[in-house]
């Protein structure tokens, strides 16, 4: 579970607690609703003829004691059925199944997941040798594939202004505080260049744990105040980070989801494998965008293959791109790219022609005519269960 620090003035919630807790949720009212019910006016009438005090003293005279006697008795029937009936009553407004039980804004039931057939695929396109995005193309520019089988494309739109939904996951692992500072200076400016009122974002710090720092805000000025906290030190739970992340917290979210790693990729204390977080991630619909804090000259200290050739390979999958600073004006630079490319993207989607439901995984290739063009978008997705 992600570790929450409560920022200040919210009464210093404990560590560990369940995310739910801690961000308010709750059940519903405690006690049944107060009313007054058929049984209760039907009791109270009987009350008033027993005791002589009903509010016209004529009926009394008009009806006499055999009358009272008669109408007590269909009272009392009153009473019976009045009584009977609430049961079904009460079962009448209960949910048909648990998908009708309200959740609470920002959370989901159990399952995570909506159960629809629609498969949404985000992508961007950009020309090979200048790099420059390409947000002018058309739906018969692109065509679908599932498991190598063309797919007929339902929804096609170019998302320039859809809100965003961003989870900054920083490294501060000892391996990485000499580049801590700046990696700090640089997600503070990427906040309030790309955060909009519509968009939210959370901070997430991981070292030999995982914990959130900053839960989802539209306030960029929260995030640099978060942020600053930051301090180095202890092991790297990367695979960790992901798969917490995507599990508590993207996986209830819709619409566009991205997630922006700082690290240098060495994962030293995780619990989850590297198999188990990119399931989670592509599960969660997220799309990685990592950014290697691994490399020598003035920005880094080592220089590890494999941490990189892990961060790059979450992105691939996912979606996304890879990053790789040799100094920090690269790494604003990075930030700058990731804001223009959330800004750019198509959005694809159909309905698959596969029928099970298994939960298998399923590869997806997005290709397009046009020649000098390079594309980027998850590589697959797992298949709804029965």
């Amino acid at each position: 579970m992600i570790r929450a620090i409560s920022p200040p003035g919210t009464g210093g919630l404990p560590c560990g607690r369940d995310p739910r807790l801690i961000l308010g949720f709750a059940g519903p009212a405690a006690g049944p609703e107060r009313r007054r019910g058929p049984a209760r006016e039907a009791t109270g009438s009987v009350h008033a003829f027993l005791t002589g005090r009903h509010r016209n003293p004529k009926i009394q005279t008009m009806f006499g004691k055999k009358g009272i006697l008669i109408l007590l008795s269909v009272a009392a029937l009153t009473v019976a059925a009045a009584h009977l009936a609430l049961p079904r009553q009460e079962v009448a407004r209960q949910p048909s199944n648990p998908s009708d039980k309200q959740v609470p804004p920002g959370f989901s039931d159990e399952t995570y997941r909506v159960s629809v057939d629609l498969i949404n695929v985000f992508c961007s396109v950009w020309h090979k040798d200048t790099g420059a995005f390409i947000t002018n193309l058309t739906r018969d520019d692109f065509a679908i594939y599932e498991d190598n089988k063309r797919q007929e494309i339902k929804n096609f739109a170019r998302e320039t202004d859809l809100p965003l939904t961003i989870a900054l996951l920083i490294d501060t692992s000892q391996s990485v505080a000499p580049k801590l500072k700046f990696e700090q200076e640089a997600a503070i400016s990427f906040f309030h260049s790309v955060l909009r009122d519509r968009d939210r974002a959370a901070l997430v710090e991981f070292d030999s744990g995982v914990t959130l720092v900053q839960d989802f805000t539209n306030d960029p000025n929260k995030m640099a105040k978060q942020i600053k906290t930051l301090r180095a030190a202890g092991g790297t739970a990367l695979y960790d980070a992901i798969y917490l992340t995507c599990d508590e917290k993207l996986i209830r979210e819709m619409g566009r989801k991205a997630m922006v790693i700082l690290s240098d990729g060495e994962d030293q204390s995780s619990t989850r494998t590297f198999e188990e977080a990119l399931e989670m991630a592509l599960k969660a619909e997220a799309t990685i965008y990592s950014i290697s804090v691994n490399r020598g000259g003035f920005f880094g200290v080592g220089d590890t293959k494999n941490g990189d050739r892990i961060m790059k390979e979450f992105s691939e999958q996912t979606g996304g791109r890879s990053f790789f600073p040799f100094k920090v004006e690269e790494l604003e630079e990075a930030f700058r790219h990731i804001n223009q490319e959330l800004r750019s993207q198509y959005s694809i989607g159909y309905l698959s022609s596969n029928p099970e439901r298994n939960g298998a995984y399923r590869k997806v290739e997005i290709r397009i005519a046009e020649k000098g063009l390079r594309i980027s978008h998850r590589r697959g997705y797992y298949a709804p269960s029965s």
